[in-house]
């Protein structure tokens, strides 16, 4: 789970996204926006890690979906249908163009280095699919998996339109919620037809792991980040028909959709799989092996393989999409080098993705140069996380003061007793910032004296660029349009999205 001067600080999303070619030419429906929503959040690859839990899952699932993802998605609802842009126009709109920049900045760089662990869970489910999965362990195989895969994505991106949407859509539909939706089935079949339950379940009970213990305090806390992503989307608000009212009814969709195919899968998982097998490599896919193999149909297995790559495949493509446009809405304004503001013919963010891929590609080299570093590689990504809490910290504070600031907008969706709902997502995200400063395991491959430190040195390495470019920013580096700049001066004066 971010301009010119600060004199811009009021200019509403609306005309900055009619003045964008890169806006026009295609609708996206209330269902694109919910499942792109839900396969942005919700991921069948943590599945067998929290089925591990058992009964207790549900308690781990549902405490953060109450601190985190509900106050997330209503605070998201009310800002996207009130102010068209995403995290940088809401946070620009509350606290000027510096605080705005970082906020995207924030959601742009974690989600850089998250897509290698992502990439990584799709290089395991084709070897898997292909019947090697002894593949997975190979960093060679891995990092040119991660390298062309991505390059895909960014491709697919770059055409622009709708695509990525109809990608991300039918993507969703059939890798993540027709494999959720199958588990449950499963699930069902499998208690009516008196199998036996695995020990995973029958040895659970809901308050385990003792909430006592600080290791399940802080895997519950940290947990909110399973939720990270409800605002990924709202930066496509703007080709919705009717984004005051269409865009609210697709964040209470996506709720529904999240919480299920988190909660109930997972139950499934724990009910069929042992619990000597559940925690293997490439875990998803042994639980469907195990399933269908005690149905005799395990040949089926390699079908769903597929279908969790294509879902997967769609996240990644839907998160190259979004932060990054996002990121370009800040360059444009002058925050970042005219090179990283250039467009394709399709008004795509050219310059971002490009810059994106080749960080990305880096990355997976990682993989092929040390094969042994996925726990460390997995322990940097957790660390980045620290900065897309503090991301939310801004957006919820962002909410809060837009009400006082702009009290006359018309709001699609209003936040019921909004400095509660905010106040709780502020103190879920604090806990989750001070608490990424605590291994949730040991095995991170960093000692745990030194863990700590090594988080401080990677928020701070990560995040400070944006304050850098801030200072640095040039006046030559605000390529808008006399027009562009004349609507955004205009619209300073309306609330209306």
């Amino acid at each position: 789970m971010a301009i010119s001067s600060s004199k811009t600080a009021g200019h509403h999303a609306i005309d900055n996204s009619k003045s964008d070619s890169s806006e026009k030419g295609f609708t996206l429906s209330v269902m694109q926006i919910a499942i792109m929503t839900t396969i942005s959040v919700a991921s069948l690859r943590s599945l067998p890690a929290m089925a591990e839990y058992g009964l207790s899952s549900v308690i781990m699932y549902l405490i953060p979906a109450i601190l985190f993802l509900l106050p997330t998605a209503l605070v998201a609802a009310e800002l996207a249908t009130t102010f068209r842009g995403g995290i940088y126009v809401w946070v620009r709109e509350a606290f000027g163009e510096r605080w705005g920049f970082v906020a995207i900045w924030l959601q742009w760089i974690q989600n850089v280095v998250w897509f290698p662990i992502q990439l990584a869970f799709i290089a395991a489910a084709i070897a898997f699919m292909v019947g090697n999965d002894a593949l997975s362990n190979s960093g060679l195989y891995t990092g040119i998996i991660i390298i062309v895969v991505y390059w895909i994505a960014t491709f697919i991106a770059l055409q622009g339109g709708d695509l990525f949407a109809k990608f991300g859509s039918w993507g969703g539909l059939i890798g993540t919620l027709i494999p959720a939706g199958l588990l449950i089935i499963l699930g069902g079949i499998w208690l009516a037809t008196a199998q036996p339950i695995a020990d995973t379940f029958t040895n659970s009970t809901w308050t385990s792991p003792g909430i006592s213990s600080i290791g399940s305090i802080v895997l519950v806390i940290s947990n909110v980040l399973a939720y990270a992503g409800m605002e990924m989307n709202a930066v496509h608000a703007g080709n919705m028909a009717n984004p005051r009212r269409d865009y609210s009814k697709a964040i209470i969709i996506s709720i529904v959709l999240i919480l299920i195919v988190f909660i109930v899968p997972t139950l499934a998982i724990s009910i069929a799989v042992p619990s000597n097998q559940i925690g293997m490599s490439n875990g998803i896919n042994v639980a469907f092996q195990t399933i269908f193999d005690t149905f005799n149909i395990g040949w089926v297995s390699n079908i769903v393989a597929a279908a969790i790559v294509f879902g997967a495949l769609a996240s990644v493509i839907t998160w190259v999409s979004g932060p990054s446009k996002g990121l370009l809405n800040a360059a444009r304004s002058g925050l970042l080098p005219p090179v990283l503001q250039k467009r394709n013919k399709h008004g795509v963010q050219l310059g971002i993705l490009i810059v994106q891929g080749i960080i990305v590609t880096l990355l997976a080299l990682i993989y092929v140069i040390v094969p042994n570093v996925s726990s460390v590689f997995i322990a940097l990504v957790d660390m980045a996380a620290a900065l897309y809490i503090v991301m939310y910290i801004i957006m919820f504070a962002t909410a809060l003061v837009l009400r006082r600031k702009r009290p006359n907008a018309k709001r699609g969706y209003k936040v019921p007793a909004l400095k509660f709902v905010a106040g709780i997502g502020i103190l879920a995200c604090a806990f989750g910032f001070v608490l990424s400063f605590v291994p949730s395991s040991s095995d991170t491959g960093i000692p745990d004296a030194l863990y700590p430190i090594v988080v401080a040195i990677v928020v701070i390495a990560l995040g400070v660029p944006p304050l850098i470019f801030y200072a640095l920013r040039k006046p030559s580096w605000d390529r808008r349009s006399n027009v562009d700049r004349l609507k955004e001066s205009k619209s300073e004066h309306e609330g209306a999205c």
